[in-house]
């Protein structure tokens, strides 16, 4: 039944793709029937507004976590609607991708370096918004917002009761380089600072401009390795990556990151001129 004045489906009118998302959609549309309840009347309920409950029913857009777990609340479906979007968000990660955010989760102690721009686990949400509107022309604003989101998501593992030990390498490049505007290069710096500070498993160095080249220019490489001491190393340059766990070629990859990591400042030193970047940034944003 449709209310009047609006243009609200019901779950029986709604087409809904085989996939996670479509299984969310759906379960999240029977789930609403059963409580006898308008797309409006959720709306006023939850605090979200009606359209954007219409197009999850619809499965043309995934919820935010927030609002599958109020879902989940409402409903008293255990969680099924957060898991359900824990799996349709991995769906729509390139499945080179998919690996790495499984061993982060698995990870004791994750290395990293990135040639061009700040460490994904280091990215607030409006640098990664910026960043990606930039890299991906010709795609809508939802599935921007869904892969921002998946970013962002994956921060909580450094928050975690038990973090890995994160050692980010960063070329001065990423800092130089704004992404987005000076307000949002001058919150992504201080972000990284403030992590440092409060976070004893996080360390970070700059491998500034002036210690020259390095065997890692113009791409970027993790080492994830798991509390049995097995390494899995991640390669990923302009919208391709490769996953490595033959532990020769591991081996290889170890090599190079320790290359650059030897040219790299210090924590003392890289904290200085993380420093210096804002300033310059705060400077222009009061320009």
């Amino acid at each position: 039944m449709k209310e009047v004045g609006c243009v609200e489906l019901e779950p029986e009118d709604a087409v809904t793709p085989a996939s996670p998302a479509g299984m969310l959609a759906s379960r999240a549309a029977r789930a609403r029937a059963k409580k006898g309840l308008s797309l409006r009347a959720l709306a006023e309920k939850l605090g979200y507004p009606h359209t954007y409950l219409s197009r999850v029913e619809r499965g043309d857009q995934l919820p935010s976590t927030a609002l599958a777990e109020a879902l989940d609340d409402f409903y008293g479906t255990d969680g099924l609607i957060t898991e359900l979007l824990t799996v349709a968000r991995a769906a729509e990660i390139p499945t080179w991708g998919r690996r790495v955010l499984e061993e982060e989760q698995r990870a004791a102690r994750i290395q990293t370096f990135n040639s061009s721009v700040v460490p994904g686990l280091l990215q607030i949400e409006p640098y990664t918004s910026a960043m990606f509107v930039e890299s991906m022309p010709g795609k809508d604003a939802e599935k921007v917002a869904m892969l921002v989101e998946t970013r962002v998501h994956r921060r909580a593992v450094l928050d975690s009761p038990t973090p890995p030990l994160y050692w980010a390498i960063m070329d001065e490049a990423a800092l130089r380089r704004p992404v987005g505007s000076p307000a949002v290069m001058a919150e992504q710096i201080q972000h990284i600072l403030d992590v440092i500070e409060r976070n004893g498993a996080v360390r970070v160095q700059v491998l500034p401009f002036a210690h020259g080249v390095h065997p890692l220019l113009g791409g970027s490489l993790s080492l994830l390795t798991r509390h049995d001491g097995a390494t899995f190393a991640y390669v990923e340059s302009f919208a391709s990556g490769v996953s490595v766990d033959i532990p020769a070629e591991v081996l290889e990859l170890t090599t190079l990151l320790d290359i650059a990591r030897s040219k790299a400042l210090d924590s003392g030193k890289s904290v200085a001129l993380l420093n210096r970047y804002l300033k310059g940034y705060e400077d222009d944003i009061d320009s």
